[in-house]
């Protein structure tokens, strides 16, 4: 964002470079730039939390690890501290990456790079726009599908060897339809108590240790 009016040298120098790097430009009254902050200089940039990852950057650093590919996908977790709270458990298992949806659901605010308590440093984060086409695209890979549902076998009983994408969905509403039809396999955690279900992140870090102990 830019204040209308002269800009100075150093200002149009910084300009040339947004626009080399097609960086979006918007010039606005001084008053708007005010309102955000009052210590501004007629230019303000929003940067975003985290440069994403692709799907293959992953894949491909588990190749460079010798290792099968161990990934993460949630489908329309919407809380970002339950999505800081999952990055923050998978890079502690051992995954290679979490893939999260580009609608209807967070990606990496501040919130959830806060929650990650610096996980966001040390793994890699995907946003796709379709999990079911991702979905096919990891089984032609050789790599099990598991999504976490409650009319699934018991987590405990399955054996997670070989290439893994393990399904978290939000809570309350659980793994959407489309995506279940994709998964090869769906695991349950046992409810011994009077609710139903557990935090979203609670459950993903219970699969991701399960998923662990089998590689």
């Amino acid at each position: 964002m830019v204040a209308r009016g002269e800009l100075s040298g150093s200002a149009r120098e910084i300009l040339a470079m947004a626009k080399e790097q097609h960086v979006p430009i918007q010039e606005v009254d001084r008053v708007r730039l005010d309102a955000i902050t009052p210590n501004h200089q007629g230019m303000l940039a929003f940067a975003s939390a985290y440069q994403y990852h692709t799907v293959e950057d992953m894949l491909a650093l588990a190749k460079e690890r010798g290792e099968t590919p161990f990934l993460v996908i949630l489908d329309g977790i919407t809380d970002p501290h339950n999505l800081g709270a999952i990055i923050r458990t998978a890079e502690c298992a051992g995954a290679h990456g979490v893939i999260v949806q580009e609608r209807r659901a967070v990606g990496l605010t501040p919130a959830a790079v806060k929650a990650s308590a610096g996980a966001i440093e040390y793994i890699m984060v995907a946003r796709v726009t379709n999990l079911v086409t991702t979905l096919e695209t990891l089984k032609q890979l050789n790599i099990w599908v598991y999504a976490a549902d409650m009319a699934g076998e018991s987590y405990e009983a399955v054996d997670y060897k070989g290439g893994v994408a393990l399904v978290i969905g939000a809570e309350g509403e659980g793994v959407s339809r489309l995506v279940l039809e994709k998964c090869d396999k769906r695991v349950a955690l046992p409810m011994r108590g009077k609710l139903d279900s557990l935090n979203a992140s609670v459950a993903a870090g219970i699969l991701l240790y399960a998923v662990l102990r089998s590689r």
